[in-house]
């Protein structure tokens, strides 16, 4: 299932400075709940670190949705960490993204961002995209 995957690189990441914040939280559980995944079920992923796995099927809205998300979760507690840039740069690989995209995600993406941001965002990624 994508959107669990999806939720268990938001907590691999949301863990790797050692604490994870009450927003990056609700973040990951805001997420969970717009796609009616149970919220129980996403506080049981909090407690551990997961295996990252990548599902071979997603599609570019899918794999925009992912990279999108964690950099926005990124950048939630206004601070960036090497090791964050480090663990979204190697999923945006896996994901099919060339390095550059998480530069122009890092200055783009707002932690509040609206609709029409995000469309644009989702359209300068595809550029992006490594074919094939």
């Amino acid at each position: 299932m994508a959107l669990l995957e999806q939720l268990k690189l938001l907590v691999n990441l949301a863990r790797i400075d050692g604490d994870m914040a009450e927003r990056e939280k609700t973040y990951i559980i805001n997420i969970a709940k717009a796609n009616s995944f149970p919220e129980s079920s996403v506080a049981t992923l909090f407690y551990q670190s997961h295996e990252i796995i990548i599902p071979d099927n997603l599609t570019d809205d899918q794999r925009f949705d992912y990279i999108f998300s964690l950099v926005q979760l990124m950048k939630i507690d206004e601070r960036l960490y090497q090791e964050e840039i480090k663990f979204c740069s190697k999923i945006a690989a896996r994901l099919g993204y060339e390095q550059d995209v998480l530069f122009e995600l890092m200055l783009k993406v707002k932690s509040g961002g609206n609709d029409d941001d995000k469309m644009a965002l989702k359209q300068l990624t595809k550029q992006y995209l490594r074919k094939g």
